[in-house]
């Protein structure tokens, strides 16, 4: 028999629990059963009526109603072509490219399983090629009847192995749901499915870690149920009721983490800096050139009451690309400033870094050059730090550092290098929060003086999914700023789908011209630089091979520049900017497009966040849809920073019919960046929301969403802070420890006490 902590060696043996450790990173049972099915193939199951996304994975079940074995036009060898009544309005259609080999199983008539990737070929047509593949027997058919598994890929093993022992369990493929589980090249779902019931017919009844209590007020499964029922179901409702009380378990888990982090941290401190009246700060505002939105006015509010407490800020500031987060975060540094202590900005690139330290000393004016001539009374000094500094550069800046002379320190990952020290750091602040990691940022959070832990805030105008997780989670207390300044001018924004209407390519480069004859200027980006194919990096020998035969699937900057500048855009100047170049050749190109000197500025991302060229009014995206929903809005926010309003083109090869073209589509029908960051988190998930990462390919969240959710993690959290506060560490719970310990490995335990 088995319990929930029972280590899996001791139950499935060393050589099945070694692969499960190395490839899941499961040690216990509760481990493996906690590892839930992706979805249930069904007998007979019918498509809804709308049709399956591209790239979508799906399992059907049904009968062989036509085959059609033709020649390929193209290559040697015979297409499969079958259609499989799955009981839906229409049958579904699917391609087998070694026809040959599979029409003598694949035959008018038989049971089968397909399992595979949805491509639609035309706008309405769509079928599955080349799936996994298996002959089901027909009902009723003895096990001594069938001699051998017939099929192909996944499911032929999934048939070897589902009674755990080689042989095939026909029985198994009569049940109505059949688990697919998430899984590896190396760990199959058919592996994962034969552990699992091997460990169910071991498993030892469940003491529930919930109280009767909640289990009856939120109608809640027992675990042991649950466990068992989301992995073997008799009937769809099954599958919901083990979703319910499991959903809850992973609000549980998430929430008790939250709320011994938030018990464990009560007790930092920060030094205040109260806002003075005679200090840099109210010096600042009163020269302001404009008026502060009501927004920027409420926020700077309250992110001064946050710093003038005793307790360390942790406060996001959520706002629209150009809505004035600068300014408002400038007033918070100054604030700082005036208590005596430093500020420390975090910028992602040396692009953004150089524009942030111009522009922040461009906005001080004398109140930004202590030590110098001519300097205001309550002048401080503002430096630069970054990696491709002359050694003497960098050595001034250190010094201004470590010796207070400079209350504003404004770098990009050069600041968190060991040799950079602080007289008195008493706040950071990160901007484009996304593009650093929680270690990155804790690494510069440590070199405050003492005890003292320097407030924190970070900003962002399209929070990644994993910001808003946690800011849903109750994580981060949040600044918004809706409003955008007097003189930002719309943005419009279009798809351009190259496949099906090549023409408007030719139109885009058109726009271009347009806008330049009347003095504008033109960005033009691309998802990667172009020179990786001639240095070989980052290219494997089997990538490399597969570009020779098929040619490149994205444009590259490099070759990007060179076709418009000797082809559409020949008459025009053309610059080229991305991160490999030198330090001192990007700051002449960025410099030169600042100063209208070049038209058209091929890029990468490095122009993504903070580049302000108020002349600048289209974008071209070239590939977009090799862009995140995030990067898609920073980018456009580049342009309509001026009196003439913006136009954001978004060239796509995508299927016009697939979800990169509905996100894209999505992308240019709003500028509203909490949509858009609401949209970013459906598609991406939440993120690791208690790992480092920050996708959603490494989720420690399974069936839990926090946007469709909250009422579950509200319920959750109700929970989780009356039992921390009556038993923080959770010794008198050691159920409800063993549950968040299996979300919550020791790593990301240490993960979320830093962050």
């Amino acid at each position: 028999m088995a319990t929930l902590a029972d280590r899996l060696d001791h139950v499935l043996g060393v050589k099945a629990a070694e692969s499960l450790q190395e490839h899941f990173d499961m040690q216990t049972v509760e481990d493996l059963l906690r590892h839930y099915p992706l979805r249930y193939a069904t007998q007979g199951q019918p498509l809804t009526e709308e049709a399956p996304e591209e790239g979508q994975h799906i399992t059907v079940m049904g009968r062989v109603t036509k085959t059609d074995l033709r020649p390929m036009k193209n290559r040697r060898g015979s297409l499969l072509k079958v259609n499989l009544d799955t009981g839906g309005p229409r049958p579904v259609e699917i391609t087998f490219f070694n026809g040959d080999k599979v029409r003598y199983l694949v035959k008018d008539g038989v049971r089968a399983m397909m399992s595979g990737t949805v491509h639609w070929w035309r706008p309405d047509r769509w079928n599955l090629s080349h799936p996994d593949y298996l002959i089901l027997p027909e009902q009723g058919e003895s096990i001594e009847n069938l001699t051998s598994v017939r099929g192909g890929g996944a499911l032929r093993g999934l048939a070897q192995t589902a009674k755990g022992t080689g042989g095939v369990d026909v029985s198994f493929f009569e049940r109505e749901f059949i688990p697919v589980y998430p899984s590896t090249a190396k760990v199959q779902s058919w592996d994962l499915l034969r552990c699992i019931r091997q460990v169910l017919d071991q498993l030892d009844p469940i003491d529930d870690p919930l109280p009767e209590s909640l289990l009856t007020e939120h109608a809640l499964l027992p675990v042991s149920d649950a466990l068992r029922l989301i992995h073997l179901p008799e009937h769809k409702a099954d599958i919901e009721a083990a979703r319910g009380r499991l959903r809850f378990d992973e609000a549980m888990a998430l929430q008790l983490v939250l709320a011994e982090r938030r018990h464990q941290t009560e007790g930092r401190i920060a030094k205040p800096c109260p806002p003075r009246t005679d200090g840099i700060a109210a010096a600042f505002d009163k020269r302001l050139p404009f008026e502060l939105t009501e927004g920027q006015r409420t926020v700077i509010d309250e992110i001064s009451a946050d710093l003038s407490r005793t307790h360390p800020m942790h406060r996001l500031l959520q706002g629209e690309v150009g809505s004035g987060k600068t300014i408002v975060a400038l007033h918070a540094m100054l604030q700082v400033v005036d208590s005596g202590q430093q500020t420390a900005l975090l910028a992602p690139t040396e692009v953004l870094a150089a524009q942030h330290y111009r522009s922040l000393k461009k906005m001080l004016g004398d109140l930004g050059t202590a030590g110098e001539l001519g300097a205001d009374e309550n002048a401080t000094k503002v430096v630069l730090v970054t990696g491709s500094m002359s050694a003497g550069q960098k050595k001034a800046a250190l010094l201004d550092a470590v010796t207070g002379e400079a209350g504003l320190v404004i770098g990009t990952h050069a600041l968190i290098q060991d040799n950079v020290e602080f007289f008195d750091l008493g706040m950071v602040v990160v901007d484009e929060q996304h593009r650093f990691g929680v270690e990155q940022r804790d690494a510069l959070r440590a070199k405050a003086k003492g005890a003292a832990s320097p407030h924190l805030l970070v900003m962002t105008a399209t929070p990644i999914p994993r910001t808003i997780a946690m800011t849903t989670l109750g994580d981060l207390e949040t600044s918004v700023l809706t409003q955008l300044p007097r003189g930002r001018s719309p943005i419009t924004s279009k798809v351009v789908p190259a496949k099906v209407k090549p023409a408007w390519v030719d139109r885009a480069w058109e726009r271009i011209h347009e806008e330049v004859s009347q003095g504008r200027q033109a960005y033009v980006v691309c998802s990667r630089i172009g020179d990786e194919e001639e240095n070989g990096k980052g290219k494997g020998r089997k990538a490399k091979a597969e570009e020779e035969k098929e040619g490149p699937t994205t444009h590259s900057a490099v070759d990007m520049y060179e076709m418009l500048g000797s082809g559409p855009l020949g008459d025009l100047r053309v610059g080229l900017l991305h991160g490999r170049l030198p330090a001192d050749e990007k700051d002449r190109v960025m410099r030169a497009f600042n100063d209208a000197e070049i038209d058209v500025l091929v890029c990468t991302t490095v122009v993504e966040v903070g580049v302000d060229v108020p002349n600048a009014t289209v974008m071209v995206i070239v590939d977009a849809d090799r862009f995140g929903v995030s990067q898609l809005h920073q980018l456009r926010g580049r342009v309509g920073r001026g009196q003439h309003p913006g136009l954001c083109l978004l060239i796509t090869e995508t299927n016009p019919m697939g979800t990169a073209m509905t996100r894209l589509e999505a992308v240019a029908g709003t500028t509203d960046g909490f949509e858009l960051a609401v949209l970013d988190l459906r598609q991406r998930r939440e993120g690791d929301v208690l790992g480092s990462a920050q996708s959603g390919t490494a989720r420690s969240l399974r069936l839990l969403s926090l946007l469709d959710d909250l009422e579950v993690i509200t319920a959750a959290q109700e929970v989780a802070r009356e039992i921390v506060a009556g038993d923080p560490g959770l010794k008198n719970h050691p159920g409800l420890a063993s549950m968040m310990r299996a979300a919550v490995d020791g790593e990301r335990l240490e993960y979320l006490a830093k962050s």
